[in-house]
C-alpha cells in the first residue's frame, strides 16, 4: 500500500532530476561563475537588467563583467535548487509528524534535510572558491546522492515488493558492487567535467591516435592543488587532462562489463524487465559517451550524458531495492492482542 507521502516524495525525485540537468547546463555552458556571488546575483535577488543596475554591478564586481544569459542560467538552478530545499523540508516535517506511523521512514528524510543544506555550502563555494575542482565535484556528487536518496525514499514509500523471491546473496553482492562502480564513474565524470578534460581526447577507441598516450596521473590527480586564482576554463597541461579523461574511459569498460554480468544474472534469477531496463540505461549512456567525443562535446549532448548517468544510477538504485527488501516485521503494523482468559479447573485440560 502507498503511505500518505508517496505523491511528495516522487515529486521531489523529479525536481531533484531537474536540478541535476539544470547544474549540468550551467557547468558546460561555462555559467558557473555567471554570478560572482551568493547567494544573489551582483548584489540583486535576480541578474540586473536595467542600466542603472548593470552599471552598479560593474562597479560592484569589475573584475567580473556582467554577461546576462550566463547570470541567469546561473540563478534559475538558485531558484530550483532552494525550491527543491523547501520540498524536502516539508518531507522531513511529515516524516516527524507521522514518525509514529508503520513503515513511515524517518532516518532517511531528516539525512536528506541534512544533505541539501550542505549542498547549499557547496553551491556557495562554488562560487566563492572560482570553481575549484574538488568543490564542482563534491557539489555534483551532492546532487547525485540527492536525486538517488529521494529515489529511494519514493520506492519506500510506494509500497512496491520485490520481484525476485530470496534472491542469491552472489546476486545482492554483484547488484551492490555495480552500484558502487557506477557511484565511482559519476565522480569521475564530474572529474573530467570540472578539469575540461572531455575533449582531452577526439578520437575513438585510440587517444591522440594512440592506445597508451602521454599522460601526468600525478597532476591529473592531485586532489590537494591550491586553491584559485579561477578554474573557469581548467589549468591542467595536456597531459595530465589526458590522464583524467582515459581514466574514465577505463572505468567505463569496467563498468560496463560488470553492468553486463548483474543484467545476465538478473534475467536467470527471474527478473528479465530489470535486467532490460538495465541494458537500456547502459546502452543509452554509452551512446551518449561516444557521441560527445565523436561530435566534440556538443551541450545537448554533453546534458544528455549527464541524465544518462543520473538515469543508470536510479537503475541501480531500484534493482537494489528490489534485491534488499525490506524486512516484513518492520513494515507490517503492530497488532497488539488480548491475554487469553485465565483458566478454571478441568475446563483448560485438553479433550481425550
Amino acid at each position: 500500500m502507498r503511505k500518505p507521502g508517496y505523491p511528495l516524495a516522487l515529486f521531489a525525485t523529479l525536481l531533484a532530476l531537474l536540478v541535476v540537468m539544470l547544474g549540468a547546463y550551467t557547468r558546460l555552458s561555462h555559467a558557473g561563475l555567471g554570478c560572482p556571488d551568493w547567494p544573489g546575483c551582483y548584489g540583486f535577488l535576480g541578474v540586473p537588467m536595467s542600466e542603472q543596475n548593470q552599471a552598479l554591478a560593474e562597479a560592484r564586481f569589475p573584475e567580473a563583467p556582467l554577461e546576462v544569459a550566463k547570470g541567469w542560467y546561473e540563478m534559475i538552478h538558485r531558484y530550483f535548487a532552494g525550491s527543491l530545499g523547501l520540498v524536502i523540508l516539508a518531507l522531513a516535517v511529515q516524516a516527524l509528524r507521522r514518525r509514529d506511523e508503520p513503515g513511515q521512514p524517518l532516518r532517511l528524510p531528516l539525512l536528506l534535510l541534512g544533505l541539501v543544506l550542505i549542498q547549499a555550502a557547496f553551491g556557495m563555494w562554488t562560487v566563492t572558491l572560482k570553481l575549484w575542482p574538488q568543490v564542482v565535484t563534491a557539489h555534483l556528487l551532492g546532487g547525485f546522492a540527492t536525486l538517488s536518496l529521494l529515489f529511494l525514499l519514493t520506492l519506500r514509500l510506494s509500497g512496491a515488493a520485490a520481484p525476485v523471491q530470496r534472491p542469491p546473496a552472489a546476486l545482492r553482492g554483484l547488484a551492490t558492487l555495480a552500484l558502487t562502480l557506477v557511484i565511482g564513474q559519476v565522480a569521475l565524470g564530474g572529474w573530467v567535467s570540472s578539469n575540461y578534460a572531455a575533449v582531452a581526447c577526439v578520437d575513438l577507441p585510440t587517444c591522440h591516435g594512440q592506445w597508451w598516450p602521454a599522460m601526468d596521473f600525478a597532476n591529473g590527480f592531485h586532489l590537494t592543488q591550491h586553491i584559485g586564482p579561477n578554474y573557469l576554463g581548467g589549468q591542467l597541461d595536456s597531459d595530465a587532462r589526458t590522464a583524467i579523461h582515459m581514466s574514465h574511459r577505463l572505468g567505463a569498460l569496467l563498468v560496463s562489463l560488470t553492468l553486463l554480468l548483474l543484467a545476465w544474472r538478473l534475467r536467470v534469477a527471474g527478473a528479465p524487465r530489470l535486467a532490460g531496463l538495465l541494458l537500456l540505461a547502459l546502452g543509452l549512456q554509452l551512446a551518449l559517451g561516444i557521441g560527445n567525443v565523436l561530435l566534440h562535446l556538443p551541450l545537448a549532448v554533453a546534458v544528455a550524458h549527464n541524465a544518462g548517468g543520473a538515469g543508470l544510477l536510479l537503475c541501480l538504485v531500484l534493482i537494489n531495492y528490489r534485491l534488499h527488501p525490506a524486512p516484513l516485521a518492520a513494515a507490517a503494523p503492530r497488532v497488539r492482542t488480548a491475554p487469553p482468559p485465565p483458566s478454571h479447573g478441568l475446563s483448560a485440560l485438553p479433550n481425550e
